[in-house]
């Protein structure tokens, strides 16, 4: 019974997620956390001279509070009943999951290229048509799904969501430009520290999906071992990296972010060309990878946390 309570949440999470996806017409959690992030930098700003220190009170602030809303709501509704409590935490391990929408909005790429409609691929993604959407697969497995999954079979939902907001402040605050390089150095590192197993764990995972979808596994590891590094982050390169030499593609290389150009080494080698189809091979990678996870979370909760902890 133990075993049920522990792995339900996350199996019927990842299940709801690859049927619906993300509901953008529902009110979702993570962008309320994002408002709340949004919130504590215009306080930040005001009341902080040191931005630093702004920073990491806005980083502590929003961890707990959104440890303790959730843990709050998943002791709540337990106490309610255990099925309300599972149907409560399958439900909010839902909305920290992007495996559909990471799929979906790749192939909104994938068909405009398709049908030769370059200007509607650019607008379906910032930077770049197909190899933007393979390289965005491909980084998003481990932020988007595994790593969710891995901190959810650690600390259950509030575990996942503790995890979501820290990656959250990251995208909102944790950049090396004029305005965010003090306020946002601690939730960018938080955020560094928290992906720095997930990132290898599901590049090990992209290599040993490879031969169950007819990618290249060898070769996989080999790019992954020479070009896991070619970043500025210590984790973003693991999975591009895996994933370019599964494909046998050339991936990175310079790009422009607000008008600037940062120069980046390219990642994987230059094989053949990229191609629509390219889109759906990284998509099945992530697939493939997640589901490895999700087999490996729920045991990991199922057998270990049960036997030693609940």
């Amino acid at each position: 019974m133990k075993f049920v309570f522990a792995s339900l949440p996350l199996i019927a999470g990842f299940l709801l997620d690859s049927i619906i996806g993300d509901p953008y017409t529902l009110p979702h959690p993570v962008r309320l956390i994002g408002k709340f992030i949004a919130g504590m930098e215009g306080f930040v700003r005001k009341k902080f001279n040191d931005l630093f220190t702004g920073g990491v009170f806005l980083t502590v602030t929003v961890v707990l509070i959104t440890a303790v809303v959730s843990a709050a709501v998943l002791f709540l509704a337990y106490s309610i009943h255990p099925a309300a409590g599972i149907i409560t935490e399958s439900i909010m391990i839902f909305y920290l999951l992007a495996a559909r929408n990471l799929r979906d909005e790749s192939m909104k790429v994938f068909r405009a290229a398709e049908a030769g409609d370059t200007e509607g691929a650019r607008k379906a993604v910032s930077d770049g048509i197909i190899r933007a959407a393979v390289e965005t697969v491909a980084e998003n497995t481990s932020d988007g799904v595994t790593a969710p999954m891995f901190w959810i079979a650690i600390g259950g939902a509030v575990g996942g969501f503790v995890y979501k907001a820290v990656n959250t402040m990251d995208s909102m605050i944790g950049y090396k430009n004029e305005k965010y390089k003090y306020l946002g150095r601690t939730a960018a590192k938080l955020d560094d520290v928290l992906n720095y197993i997930p990132s290898r764990f599901t590049a090990l995972l992209m290599v040993f999906s490879c031969p169950f979808i007819g990618l290249d596994g060898k070769n996989a590891y080999r790019i992954w071992k020479r070009d896991r590094r070619k970043h500025a982050s210590p984790n973003s390169a693991q999975t591009e990296s895996a994933c370019a030499g599964a494909l046998h593609l050339r991936l990175a290389g310079d790009a422009w972010y607000f008008g600037e150009l940062h120069k980046k080494e390219y990642i994987g080698d230059d094989d053949r060309s990229i191609e629509p189809a390219d889109i759906i091979r990284a998509g099945r990678l992530m697939y493939v990878s997640s589901v490895f996870m999700l087999v490996l979370s729920v045991l990991f909760r199922g057998f270990i946390l049960t036997r030693w902890f609940l």
